[in-house]
């Protein structure tokens, strides 16, 4: 008996696991409007299992973006946890720019699902947290008495707007945007070079 119950398990868990990157595949590919059939559908399940695991489309989404939801607050609990204030707010910046690389795509669908209860609290943590980065940094002289949290949030849309050649091109462009801003917001100025440049279209 304890067998079959492990089976029915596993069975269950596998089950999820096929349902979670249909949605993932689904949604990026064809957007939140993506009909829960047409995924149960690849996720070789009926439609019934599906709403069994996820009651809304809202859940199932949630969970099979989790991972990139709760990105944003692990990169600033990792920033709190440094024991240099400035090495900190720099690390988050750097991770928070260069942060799904570049997929424009991943970004309107977290955009869309960040309306929901949980995502708002998990927000509003992050900016608890970037608010104590940035005061943690202006304290230690490192970082500009006039740099606020809205800067940040300019560099973060700064970086959506990078294009490059190649995939490669593009996480070396936006790297290198990145330690640019971060050299900007120093008390002090700072003569480490900058990473390599990535090869960019040079057209508006």
């Amino acid at each position: 008996m304890p067998t079959e119950v492990s089976q029915l398990r596993s069975d269950a868990d596998d089950n999820r696991d096929r349902i979670l990157a249909a949605a993932r595949l689904a949604c990026t590919a064809e957007g939140l409007s993506v009909p829960i059939r047409e995924i149960a559908r690849r996720a070789q399940v009926g439609t019934a299992t599906v709403y069994r695991r996820f009651p809304t489309k809202q859940a199932l989404f949630t969970a099979a973006f989790a991972e990139e939801m709760s990105l944003c607050s692990t990169v600033v609990d990792e920033g709190l946890a440094a024991s240099d204030p400035w090495r900190g707010l720099s690390l988050t910046i750097e991770k928070l720019l260069t942060a799904y690389g570049g997929d424009a795509r991943v970004r309107a669908i977290l955009a869309r699902l960040s309306r929901g209860a949980e995502s708002t609290a998990v927000h509003d943590r992050t900016v608890r947290g970037l608010l104590e980065l940035i005061r943690r940094a202006k304290a230690s002289g490192q970082l500009r008495s006039d740099v606020v949290l809205e800067d940040i949030v300019l560099a973060m849309q700064a970086s959506h707007g990078v294009r490059a050649t190649s995939p490669t091109a593009q996480a070396a462009a936006t790297r290198r945007l990145a330690a640019l801003i971060i050299d900007s917001f120093r008390a002090t100025p700072d003569a480490t070079p900058l990473p390599p440049p990535g090869r960019l279209p040079l057209r508006a």
